[in-house]
């Protein structure tokens, strides 16, 4: 009960925005489900291993984009509900992973839309409380029409998913990095980019008949079977910055973004089902990065670290 009462005080403050309170934010919105992730709370825990390409030095000098290394990962459906069917077609799909390589580490978080909801910590806890469910279980729509009207580019992220069939595997969807990461390459030449993660064998869609038959974890399920039956696959790209792109608003793609010139910085082969354990000891650290890859500039980015860390406490 006193977790409860802490929550909701954190949560109700009149005050700027804090990481405590958007993680509160984000537990209030899901009915606030104990001992689970603030966001992208269900998911399963795998590893694997990344083989650089030949290019990856002309974007980073970092060691675990350069070398072999190897991969602890998770692939999770978004939000704070842990029970959330893998139907749902108007959550985003995520892939955290880790790339281990001689003693250093770097955690990269994608997420199936190439942007996020809010441009600024404030923004994100006003969506958020826009968002909680009232006494029936159920958010306020004229609450959630007053502040999407007010912030339009909020639903940036919402339409994009809208607009996309529902994805018949994590193995099967594409994965976007949301901020703008400057990195240095070996001559010493700082530019930024963005992470984009694909699947090798291409993108694997539903219908929203074929998506009626399916289980509620059947996503899980199929990333099991394709691991027993060889693993997946995925390219790590690095998509390139032109002069002007909005590398502060991780609201806004970079203009003519799906046009840009991409660079496959290395593959991720993923082969083995890992406890989930492995994964829910710790988090996958946004702020964990080897020589080579540089902190976003943005202020999501710089709430994240923070942010992150409260959640871990919360569920531990």
């Amino acid at each position: 009960m006193s977790d409860v009462i802490e929550t909701t005080k954190a949560f109700s403050a009149e005050e700027a925005a804090t990481p405590a309170s958007i993680v509160a934010a984000l537990k209030a919105v899901a009915g606030n489900p104990p001992k689970v992730r603030a966001s992208f709370a269900k998911g399963r825990c795998v590893r694997g291993r990344y083989v650089p390409s030949k290019r990856a030095a002309e974007i980073t000098r970092s060691v675990n984009f350069t070398r072999p290394g190897r991969v602890l990962a998770r692939f999770s459906m978004g939000g704070g509900n842990p029970n959330v069917p893998d139907t749902n077609n108007l959550v985003l799909r995520g892939f955290s992973f880790r790339i281990e390589t001689d003693g250093d580490t770097s955690d990269i978080l994608v997420e199936s839309a190439p942007v996020h909801f809010a441009r600024t910590l404030d923004q994100m806890l006003a969506f958020l409380k826009a968002r909680v469910p009232g006494p029936d279980g159920k958010p306020d729509p004229a609450k959630v029409k007053a502040f999407s009207d007010a912030n339009p580019e909020t639903l940036n992220q919402a339409k994009y998913i809208a607009a996309r069939s529902l994805p018949a595997s994590f193995a099967g969807t594409t994965y976007w990095g949301v901020h703008s990461f400057p990195v240095t390459n070996e001559a010493g030449k700082t530019r930024f980019i963005k992470f984009k993660v694909i699947p090798r064998k291409g993108e694997i869609v539903l219908t929203d008949d074929e998506a009626k038959d399916r289980a509620s974890d059947f996503l899980h399920d199929d990333l099991e079977e394709r691991i027993r039956q060889g693993g997946i696959e995925f390219d790590v790209l690095a998509l390139l910055d032109r002069p002007g792109d909005p590398t502060m608003d991780v609201t806004a793609r970079w203009p003519g973004e799906d046009e840009r010139e991409t660079v496959v910085l290395g593959t991720i082969t993923i082969d083995v089902i890992e406890d989930n354990a492995a994964c829910d000891v710790s988090i996958f650290d946004p702020g964990m990065l080897a020589n080579g890859v540089g902190y976003p500039p943005d202020e999501m980015f710089a709430a994240r670290l923070k942010a992150y860390r409260i959640s871990l406490a919360k569920r531990q």
